[in-house]
């Protein structure tokens, strides 16, 4: 059996759900998407997030999986939320993240920073060096309207997205998530943001309907030439050092092959 962190490590697809429909809870588990987030922060308005948060308890209670994102540090429902989330949630999804010590009376229970402010990313190795930090997410809209910029232009927010991926590789955590593809059935806009992301090193993807995950997924995936390559590297190679192809094949080249081969695995479940 797996832990939840080592679930959340792992991940390509995380969706979210609204918290005020409960509803829509377990219809979300049958989506084919690695962790459901029970969203208490942006999808609900103010006057329905006790209510929320009510529902969130209630349906991890009885058994259900899920991340839970919690309001954001300093809000009037923070607290309430993390005392009373932390105990039955695979995890905490902490928004507008910026230092660790916020979240400091989680506990133990694995916490995934949301990370969309310019004072979140100035302070990414900071946060991520926190022992219950498992892998960051990246909030491209919250980012860019901070910036006044368009969360769109991927090269307007490649410097954020880079960054992001050094401090996770550097606090050892796993690669980032990325943030929202907003264009819902757009399907050649979602392939270029998901491929845009992976060219930068995240591994995974924030998803905000149920038609989005199948080609997410797809796509986090090694290509089959990439695995072909792998696999031919490892074999040849073993631990050593050799030619493959005419190309010098080191320790380097083989940690990207075993990676690779890595990656092209399944998610790990419960």
């Amino acid at each position: 059996m797996t832990s939840p962190a080592e679930r959340l490590a792992s991940a390509r697809v995380f969706l979210f759900v609204p918290g005020d429909r409960p509803e829509r809870f377990a219809k979300a588990t049958l989506s084919g998407a690695d962790v459901i987030i029970i969203d208490l922060e942006d999808a609900v308005p103010a006057a329905h997030k006790p209510q929320a948060r009510h529902e969130a308890v209630s349906w991890l209670d009885s058994g259900g999986a899920a991340v839970v994102r919690v309001n954001a540090p300093g809000t009037e429902w923070f607290e309430e939320d993390v005392a009373t989330i932390a105990p039955v949630a695979d995890g905490l999804m902490i928004p507008k993240a910026e230092c660790a010590e916020d979240w400091k009376r989680a506990g133990d229970v694995p916490v995934i920073p949301l990370i969309e402010t310019a004072g979140g990313i100035e302070r990414a190795l900071k946060i991520l060096s926190a022992r219950t930090v498992v892998r960051p997410a990246f909030g491209s809209i919250d980012f860019a309207a901070q910036l006044g910029i368009d969360p769109n232009d991927r090269q307007a927010l490649l410097f954020a997205r880079s960054r992001l991926c050094l401090a996770a590789a550097a606090a050892r955590r796993s690669a980032p998530i990325d943030g929202v593809t907003t264009a819902v059935r757009d399907a050649a806009v979602l392939r270029g943001d998901v491929e845009h992301a992976a060219s930068l090193g995240m591994t995974a993807k924030l998803c905000i309907h149920p038609a989005q995950v199948p080609l997410t997924r797809e796509l986090f995936k090694p290509s089959p030439a990439q695995v072909e390559w792998a696999r031919s590297v490892v074999a040849a190679v073993g631990d050593g050092v050799g030619l493959v192809d005419g190309h010098m094949v080191d320790a380097p080249v083989l940690a990207r092959a075993r990676g690779l081969l890595t990656q092209a695995l399944e998610p790990t479940n419960p």
